[in-house]
């Protein structure tokens, strides 16, 4: 059984306006779903109760303090469960406070935004494949994205676009490790390995990674929680439906959000189960991978309701194609539209943004973060 909220406005904090919000709960057990109906009508009558579409599923409306009524009577009539089911999603929703930490530093995400600048060692990546050539120019991009502010550099060696083929391990750790083993001796920033393979996230690690980025929420490698969990690294667990080559191949959902959710969650469960700490759990929509432009224009709208899972969201906007489509600009003009997704994402919650052009997302996610903290 687990729960979301569906509002994407902040829960405010107790006061005399205290404005209802809707709350979701599915896959609720029969029997606890008539006690909780009981419940509402004689004690809680300030709560709004709808059916779902989905079987066993419902709808919950009020306010902040009804909410905590509701929780504290569920104790009282021994429907614990449910009370800690509501209460740890409220509870999530409001968390502020994520301090990420690594093995050489730590990063403060409720003073920042962490700004993740991108590294493609690859050919055929949709905007920047084959850019950065040989080791001058590898590190020479590495030094700038530093100096304009990033806080973390995230590598890739094999090509996720749509439509990409995958790359054998020995070809994409021959891409990466020499310039992982480079930069962590030269810069003192975190690396991020961009990648599904737990072979490949050991050799990184090995040369000093700090980070795994896994597009598959630690799902198409099973060894790789077992890595993480080893190396007590930050991991970002990322939804995605289907695989690169075939991603794009007509998505659909029945209820998208609630599917994102499921999977990002089941994807923390396991990472937990396998000795990962939950405070180096880092979650991601997975923009683009799997969805329409609809999809990950409604996401952005409502990337809120992560904030339920009660762990930093990452966001990775930069140039992608529902930018081009929305604006009918080629990926080398879609720098704008880059920045504009980005601020709607941090306005809804995003505390980790991933980019290809760094300075320019420093000085956008920086103002938004001021005038969201604005107190006047």
């Amino acid at each position: 059984m687990w729960c979301r909220i569906l509002s994407s406005r902040e829960i405010p904090q107790i006061s005399s306006e205290d404005p209802p919000f809707f709350l979701k709960l599915s896959d609720v057990p029969p029997g606890i779903l008539s006690n909780l109906k009981v419940i509402i009508s004689e004690y809680i009558p300030q709560i709004g109760f709808f059916p779902a579409k989905e079987k066993n599923s419902f709808f919950l409306t009020g306010s902040f303090l009804s909410y905590q009524r509701l929780c504290k009577k569920l104790n009282e009539q021994g429907l614990n469960d449910l009370s800690i089911t509501i209460k740890s999603t409220l509870d999530n929703f409001q968390r502020k406070s994520y301090n990420l930490s690594f093995p050489s530093k730590s990063i403060n995400l409720a003073e920042k935004v962490a700004v993740m600048g991108i590294l493609n060692l690859t050919p055929d990546s949709f905007y920047d494949g084959g850019k950065y050539k040989g080791e001058k120019e590898i590190l020479n991009r590495v030094e700038q994205m530093v100096e304009e502010g990033a806080d973390i550099i995230d590598i890739g060696g094999e090509s996720t676009r749509p439509g990409a083929l995958p790359v054998t391990e020995k070809e994409e750790i021959k891409r990466v490790i020499p310039y992982i083993r480079k930069i962590t001796h030269l810069f003192d920033i975190p690396v991020s390995i961009d990648t599904y393979k737990s072979k490949v996230a050991i050799s990184a690690l090995e040369e000093g990674a700090q980070m795994v980025n896994d597009i598959s929420g630690l799902r198409f490698d099973p060894e790789m929680v077992k890595v993480v969990s080893s190396y007590n690294v930050p991991v970002v667990i990322m939804h995605i439906k289907g695989t690169p080559r075939n991603m794009q191949n007509n998505p659909r959902y029945e209820s998208l959000m609630d599917e994102i959710i499921s999977y990002l969650d089941d994807g923390i469960q396991r990472a937990v189960k396998a000795g990962i700490d939950p405070e180096k759990v880092i979650v991601d929509p997975g923009i683009g991978f799997g969805k329409t432009v609809e999809h990950n224009l409604f996401i952005l709208k409502r990337l809120s309701e992560l904030k339920v899972l009660g762990k930093p969201i990452l966001i990775g906007v930069s140039r992608k194609s529902f930018i081009g489509k929305v604006l009918g600009l080629p990926v080398e003009k879609r720098l704008t539209g880059s920045l504009a997704a980005s601020c709607v994402a941090v306005m809804e919650g995003a505390r980790i943004v991933r980019t290809h052009d760094v300075k320019e997302t420093r000085w956008a996610v920086d103002l938004t973060d001021v005038i969201l903290k604005s107190k006047v």
